[in-house]
Formats: C-alpha cells, structure tokens, sequence
C-alpha cells in the first residue's frame, strides 16, 4: 500500500450527526453505533468533500497508508446502496476534483433521496376524499426530511422556533391518528431507545436543543417499559442544554389508543 490522503475521524467529537454520511458522495462513511465510521478505505477518495458540513470538527484529512481509492469497485458500491442517479452525482464530484472519469451515459441531477434535506409545506386544513365511499382521507403531516435522529442536523431550518416531537418508532405503526393528533405542525425525530444508541441521542437532542429556539418537546412512546427510556433521554439532553423546557409525555398502549 502506499501513502495518500484519506479521511480520519475522531470518534470523540463526533455526535453522529450524519452531515458527513450525506457529503460523502462515495458512500465511504456510515453510522454505526451513533459514530461515523470509514467503512472501506478504497472507497474514500481523500478529497474531504464529508468534512464542510461536520459540525464539531471530528473529520479531518490526514496522509498514511492506505488502499487505493478504487473507482470502478465505488461506483458499484454507491449504485447499490444508493441507486444510479447518486452514481451520477459521485462522478460529477469526482470529475471537479480533476478525476479521470471513463466514458459514461448522460448524468442527471439527484442524489440520495434517503439523506437529502427536505421542507414541505403543508396545508393544515386541507382533506382528500375518497370518491368511492366520500370518506375523508387524512393527509401526511410531515413537514421535513429526513427524520431518523441519527441522520439529522442540529442546525436544520426546520428545527428553529418548533415544536420539536420525538418519537419511538413504534407509535405511527401503532396509532392510526399519529399524523393528526401528534405530528401536526410539528418538526420530528424518530429512532428506538432499546436499539440504538443513548448516549448519541442525547448529544443529538442537546445540540438540537441548544442550537434552536424551540416552543416546545414532546415526546411520543409506547406504554412498555423500554420505551421510557426515550423519555430520560430527551430529560438528559434538555438538562445537559441548560434548558427550562418541559417535556410533555404522550404513551401510545400496544392497542393503539392514546392513554
């Protein structure tokens, strides 16, 4: 192997933001375990396209021994992980890094469509009918994209003066009004407190919470026991912000009624 630049990150400083996973157009880096990992080095092209939207500094470019960054075998990667379209979009950036690039079809704007930020409007009063039997059809209330705590952004717009609900993953398979009764007008932060990572969701949540104004937190569970651990998280995390925000609780029984 010989020496080339390529990522470090500092799993110290990193809170698992995800901002590096959605700039790395060659899908090198994943989130594993609440940290970004590099997870195969012929995979990173060295140039630290990953690095601009890091927001604690955990990613720096550093000089070692490395795999080569292998193009062709990338190329497959990101097809399949992400689709053809974001194929399109890592060749773009590597041919702006001054990168030899083989002969290719037309490319088309895109990207990874699981990553990207989104705000959509929605009109709150508006309702579909179903012409077949006139029954009104409720409408999705989500506002933003993406929504897995893992993947957001503390520094989102959608985050500034809102009405931030957290969510356990649970809750919208099992509540049939979770649009309407809960996630109206709110932004929104999904994950699992028993499957994933603690201590990562609350320096999300903290960063979230410090970095915006928020109105107010709400958090959505399930009535069993480990689903109270989403509630000492957000406590943590509102805490540990040195925030005076209440936390208001709304459990979801497995039969789905708001209790």
């Amino acid at each position: 192997m010989a020496k080339r630049k390529i990522i470090k990150i500092d799993e110290e400083k990193c809170n698992g933001c995800g901002e590096c996973v959605t700039g790395c157009h060659e899908g090198a880096l994943q989130i594993i375990d609440g940290k970004a990992k590099l997870v195969n080095e012929s995979f990173c092209d060295g140039f630290g396209d990953c690095i601009g939207g890091c927001p604690t500094g955990a990613l720096v470019i550093e000089e070692r021994e490395a795999e080569e960054f292998d193009l062709e075998a990338t190329a497959k990667h990101v097809k399949e992980l992400r689709g053809e379209e974001a194929v399109n979009e890592m060749m773009k950036a590597q041919k702006a890094h001054g990168q030899e690039i083989p002969n290719q079809k037309p490319q088309h704007s895109g990207g990874c469509p699981g990553a990207r930020m989104r705000m959509m409007e929605k009109n709150n009063e508006s309702k579909d009918t179903n012409e077949d039997n006139n029954e009104a059809r409720v409408e999705s209330q989500l506002q933003q994209w993406p929504v897995e705590t893992h993947l957001l952004s503390p520094s989102a717009p959608y985050f500034k003066n809102a009405d931030l609900l957290v969510t356990a993953d649970c809750v919208p398979v099992a509540y049939a009004n979770y649009h309407q009764d809960l996630l109206k007008g709110r932004a929104v932060a999904i994950g699992c407190p028993k499957l994933d990572d603690a201590n990562a969701y609350i320096e999300k949540f903290k960063a979230i919470i410090k970095n915006n104004d928020l109105n107010s937190i709400t958090v959505a569970r399930m009535e069993v026991p480990c689903c109270g651990g989403l509630v000492q998280i957000v406590k943590e995390a509102v805490q540990e912000a040195n925030s005076d925000l209440d936390v208001n609780v709304k459990i979801i029984s497995i039969d789905g009624k708001l209790k």
